[in-house]
């Protein structure tokens, strides 16, 4: 099973920007899918999940960014809008083939694949 995340590049403050993830293997079906980003020296950040039918968000997100799911086709994308200096860090695509309990799924051990990352720099 791979995850590969595209979508990243430089964009200006304020803009937007969509990173999509596709998950190969034929019978792969993760009950979860979702996004991370890390920073230099930081740990990795929760984002966004979808489980099952619920989306979550971290704090980072909220208002800005929307997940979504296309369970067919295997993939899970992130809308990023008004973006700026401060999302400029690396973004990680993250599944999980069993769902967990609402606490634990913005851990990053609770993931079982991810994806290689992609860097996303908004300029000021």
């Amino acid at each position: 099973v791979q995850l590969q995340a595209s979508g990243g590049g430089l964009v200006q403050a304020g803009a937007s920007l969509r990173l999509s993830c596709a998950a190969s293997g034929s019978t792969f079906s993760p009950y979860m899918m979702g996004w991370f980003r890390q920073g230099p020296g930081k740990e990795r950040e929760f984002v966004a999940v979808r489980s099952g039918a619920m989306t979550y968000y971290g704090d980072s997100a909220k208002g800005r960014f929307t997940i979504s799911r296309d369970n067919a086709k295997g993939t899970v994308s992130l809308q990023m809008s008004n973006l700026g200096p401060e999302d400029t860090v690396v973004y990680y695509c993250a599944a999980r083939q069993n769902r967990v309990i609402t606490g634990a799924l913005r851990r990053p051990d609770v993931y079982d694949y991810w994806g290689r990352g992609t860097q996303v720099t908004v300029s000021s």
